[in-house]
C-alpha cells in the first residue's frame, strides 16, 4: 500500500529544495544536516504521508554530542556519504502541518518510526538488517513531523515485468523470512503489496512499516485487494502472521502472471506454475488458520533457515531483572501483617478538610449556597424539610464552611463530601517537573469521559460548580493543546487539593474520592503535614524520565529543560516515604509508581510496547504484574534502585508507565494537541488495593502476586520434600 521509489531529485534540478534538519538518529543521539530534496508525492492516494527523495549534505554534532563514539557515528555517516558520491542518499516521509493535527496521521507515522527504530535495534549489523528499510532519523515533535530513511534498494514488484524462476525462489525466501523474523518481535506487517516489496536481483527489501501491526491485537481494516487477506480486508478476528503469507502469496503471484489474483481463495491456474503450486497452494486459503504458518513455508524454501534466523536475533529481556523483581515480591509475600501505625484516620462522621487538613463534621449551621453574582450565602436546609426531592437537590450543591483553623483563609467544602462516608485519599508525589499537574488532570478527564464505565464503576461530580470550573481551567485547555501552569489553589504549601469525585461501585457504594497534589520538595514536619500522611490512602508516585534514565534520547529534552540526570532519586519521593508512619518491614499504604511523560520513551522498550497497548477493559492481575515487572526492570537497569524507593519500601505498590500528553510541548503548546495513553491504569490498580474494583484472586493478588504451593514452607521441610521425590522447590 506503501510506494517508495520516487524519481531521484539530481535529475530535477528546477524542483529541488534546500533545507537544514535536525533530527535524533537511531542512537538516540541529535543530529544537524543540510539536505536538498526533490518534489514531494503522496506515499500513497489513500495515505496523508508524503514522500520524496533528498540528499543530506553536512551531517553534525550536536551541541551535547561530545563523546567518542558520537565521532565514531559521525565519521561512519560521512564515510557512507562519501560513498554515496558527496551526499548521503536519503527518502523523507513526512506530515504537513494540517495532516500532522490529525490523530490517526500521527499514530501511523508513530507506528512506522517505532517499528523502525524496533528493526534498527534487532536487526542492525546482522545479515537481517538488508530485508528492511534502514532509518537515518527522525523528528516527531514537531508541526510537521517526518522520518528519514536510505535510499530504497531495489525497485517495487509493482514496476518489475520479468522475473525468472530462480528468482521466484529467491523472492519468496526472502519474503517469508522477513514475515519470520517480525513474527519473531511479535509484528506482523500488514501492508505487503507489489509497491511495498522491492527487489534489486539479489535480495527483497520489505517497506510499509506503518501497516505493521501487533499479534492478537484486534484486527482492523487495511490494504486493497486481493493483497490484503479476507479477514483484514473485513477487520475480522485478531491479528495473525499469516494475513502476511497471505499478502506474500498475492504478490509473487502478480510477479510470476504479471496480473492479480483472486480476492477470496487460490487462483484457478495456479498449478500451471510449479514453484506456486509447490510451496504456496495453502498461502491463498480464505481464512489465517487453515493456511500454513511463515515458517513452515520458510522450512519449504530453505531448509534449516527458520531456525538460523530464530537463534541469531538477540533478545531485547534485560538478564537478572525478572528474577529480581520476583524475588522482591517473594519478600512482600513472605512479610509478616502490618499493624496500624500512629493515630490513623479521623473519627466516625469526621473527615480531613481538603482545604486546611483539619477534621470536620457536617454542621448544618455552617451551610452556604452561591447567589446569582457567585457569592456564598447562608442557607437554611430546615426550609425544605417538607420536599425530599428538593432538600436532595440543595443538599447536592450547599457548601459547608470550615472553621476548623481560624487562621486559615476562608473555604468552603461541598456537602456531598461530608456525608458519603470516609474519603479515598489519592495524592500525587513527585518534583515539580515530572508532569503531576498535566497526568492528574488527564486522569480525572478520563474518568468523567467513562473511562471508569467498563470496569463497572460511575462518576458524580463532588459539587457542580467546582467540577465545572475545574473542566474550564484545566481540562479544556489541556485537551486544547496548552501547557498547564503547576497546580494552585487554596491548600496547605505540602498538600493542595485539586478536585473530588464521588464513585460508584458495582455494588451502589459511594464513596467521595480527593486528589492531591503533593508539593515534597517543600514538606516541613508541621502539624497539618503528619495528620495529613497519617490518613492518605493512596499514592501515586510520578518518575521524570528526564530525571532518572540516563538515556541518550532524552539528553535533547534534559537540554532544553536545563535538567541534569539524577542518581539520588526524587527528593519529593524521599520526603514523603520518611514521613509516613512505619511499623513494620513495609509500609502499608497502596501505591502505584508512574513512569510519566512516556511519551519520550515510545520507542524505547518496553515502554513501547505497553504504549501500543488497546485500552484495557477488565483489571487483570497478570497483565499489571507484567507491566509492574517491565518497569522496574527499566528504571533497576539504567536508573538505579534509588529510583524505586516507593516499591521497595511499601507492600502494595504497582508499576505503570503514562503519557499524559502523548508528545512534547513546543512554545507553551502541543503541537498537535494533546493524546492521553494509559493514565487510568494507576487509578484502577488503586482502587483494587482499596477494594472499589473486584479483581481475581483479590487485592493482595494484584499488588503482590499469588503465593506458589511450596513458597511458605520452610526452607529444610522443602529440601527434604524434595528429597523424598513428592516434591521440588528451587533454591
Amino acid at each position: 500500500m506503501t510506494s517508495t521509489s520516487r524519481p531521484d531529485p539530481a535529475d530535477q534540478p528546477h524542483h529541488t529544495r534546500r533545507t537544514t534538519l535536525a533530527f535524533t538518529d537511531p542512537s538516540g543521539r541529535r543530529r544537524t544536516a543540510a539536505a536538498v530534496f526533490g518534489p514531494e508525492n503522496r506515499r500513497d492516494p489513500l495515505l496523508p504521508h508524503r514522500i520524496r527523495n533528498g540528499v543530506l549534505e553536512r551531517p553534525e554534532r550536536s551541541e551535547r554530542s561530545e563523546k567518542r563514539e558520537d565521532l565514531q557515528d559521525l565519521q561512519d555517516l560521512q564515510e557512507r556519504r562519501k560513498a554515496g558520491g558527496g551526499g548521503h542518499r536519503c527518502v523523507q516521509v513526512r506530515l504537513s502541518a494540517p495532516e500532522a493535527v490529525v490523530p490517526a496521521a500521527r499514530a501511523l507515522l508513530d507506528t512506522e518510526v517505532g517499528t523502525a527504530l524496533h528493526l534498527h535495534r534487532v536487526f542492525d549489523g546482522t545479515p537481517y538488517a538488508q530485508h528492511f528499510p534502514a532509518i537515518i532519523g527522525h523528528e516527531l515533535d514537531t508541526a510537521e513531523p517526518y522520518v528519514l530513511y536510505e535510499a530504497p534498494r531495489g525497485r517495487p514488484a509493482a514496476r518489475t515485468h520479468v522475473i525468472s524462476a530462480t528468482d521466484q525462489r529467491v523472492i519468496a525466501r526472502d519474503l517469508m523470512l522477513a514475515i519470520c523474523l517480525l513474527e519473531g518481535q511479535g509484528l506482523v506487517p500488514r501492508g505487503i503489496s507489489p509497491a511495498t516489496v522491492l527487489w534489486d536481483g539479489t535480495a527483497v527489501q520489505l517497506w510499509g512499516l506503518e501497516a505493521v501491526d501487533r499479534v492478537g491485537r484486534a484486527r482492523g481494516r487495511w490494504g486493497r485487494a486481493p493483497y490484503c487477506s479476507p479477514e483484514q480486508r473485513l477487520g475480522e478476528g485478531t491479528v495473525d502472521p499469516r494475513d502476511a503469507v497471505w499478502s506474500a502469496a498475492q504478490v509473487l503471484y502478480q510477479l510470476v502472471t504479471g496480473r492479480p489474483g483472486r480476492t477470496d481463495g487460490a487462483p484457478a491456474d495456479l498449478g500451471e506454475h510449479r514453484m506456486l503450486a509447490e510451496t504456496l497452494r495453502g498461502a491463498f486459503t480464505p481464512r489465517a488458520s487453515d493456511r500454513p504458518s511463515p515458517a513452515r513455508l520458510l522450512e519449504l524454501l530453505a531448509p534449516g533457515e527458520a531456525r538460523r534466523a530464530q537463534l541469531g536475533v538477540p533478545s531485547e529481556e534485560p538478564p537478572g531483572h525478572a528474577a529480581a523483581f520476583e524475588h522482591a515480591l517473594l519478600l512482600k509475600r513472605q512479610a509478616p501483617p502490618t499493624e496500624a501505625a500512629g493515630a490513623g484516620p479521623p473519627a466516625q462522621g469526621e473527615v480531613l478538610c481538603p482545604y486546611c487538613l483539619e477534621t470536620i463534621r457536617l454542621d448544618l449551621g455552617e451551610l452556604y449556597e452561591t447567589d446569582s453574582r457567585m457569592q456564598y450565602q447562608r442557607m437554611d436546609p430546615s426550609r425544605h424539610l417538607h420536599n425530599s426531592r428538593v432538600l436532595a437537590d440543595v443538599m447536592r450543591v450547599a457548601v459547608q464552611k470550615c472553621t476548623a483553623d481560624p487562621g486559615f483563609p476562608d473555604h468552603y467544602i461541598p456537602v456531598p463530601y461530608l456525608t458519603n462516608g470516609r474519603p479515598l485519599t489519592v495524592a500525587m508525589v513527585g518534583q515539580s517537573t515530572t508532569g503531576k499537574s498535566h497526568l492528574l488532570t488527564q486522569m480525572i478527564a478520563e474518568i468523567t469521559d467513562g473511562g471508569l464505565e467498563p470496569f463497572g464503576l460511575k462518576w458524580q461530580s463532588v459539587n457542580p460548580e467546582q467540577h465545572a470550573r475545574f473542566v474550564r481551567e484545566r481540562v479544556q485547555p489541556l485537551r486544547n493543546g496548552r501547557v498547564l501552569e503547576h497546580t494552585g489553589g487554596i491548600g496547605d504549601g505540602f498538600a493542595r487539593f485539586v478536585e473530588s469525585l464521588l464513585i460508584t461501585d458495582a455494588g451502589g457504594q459511594v464513596r467521595p474520592v480527593a486528589f492531591f497534589d503533593l508539593g515534597g520538595e517543600d514538606l516541613v514536619r508541621t502539624d497539618s503535614a503528619l495528620r495529613f500522611l497519617l490518613g492518605v490512602d493512596a499514592m501515586v508516585f510520578v518518575v521524570d524520565p528526564a530525571l532518572a534514565l540516563p538515556l541518550p534520547h532524552l539528553d535533547h529534552a534534559r537540554e532544553r529543560w536545563g535538567l541534569e540526570v539524577n542518581r539520588d532519586g526524587d527528593l519529593a519521593f524521599g520526603t514523603v516515604l520518611d514521613r509516613l508512619p512505619k511499623n513494620g518491614a513495609y509500609l502499608d499504604v497502596a501505591a502505584a509508581m508512574v513512569l510519566g511523560k512516556a511519551d519520550l520513551l515510545r520507542f524505547h522498550p518496553p515502554v513501547d510496547r505497553w504504549l501500543a497497548e488497546p485500552p484495557a477493559t477488565r483489571l487483570d492481575p497478570a497483565r499489571t504484574r507484567r507491566e509492574s515487572r517491565d518497569v522496574h526492570g527499566l528504571l533497576r537497569q539504567h536508573a538505579g534502585q534509588a529510583w524505586l524507593r516507593p516499591f521497595d519500601t511499601i507492600r502494595r505498590c504497582t508499576l505503570h508507565v503514562a503519557s499524559a500528553t502523548g508528545g512534547q510541548e513546543d512554545h507553551g503548546r502541543f503541537p498537535p494537541g494533546t493524546r492521553p495513553r494509559r493514565v487510568l491504569e494507576p487509578l484502577l490498580s488503586l482502587f483494587a488495593m482499596h477494594g472499589l474494583l473486584d479483581v481475581p484472586g483479590g487485592p493482595e493478588a494484584l499488588a503482590v502476586g499469588t503465593e506458589p504451593a511450596l513458597e511458605a514452607v520452610p526452607r529444610q521441610e522443602a529440601g527434604r520434600t524434595a528429597r523424598g521425590g513428592k516434591g521440588q522447590r528451587d533454591e
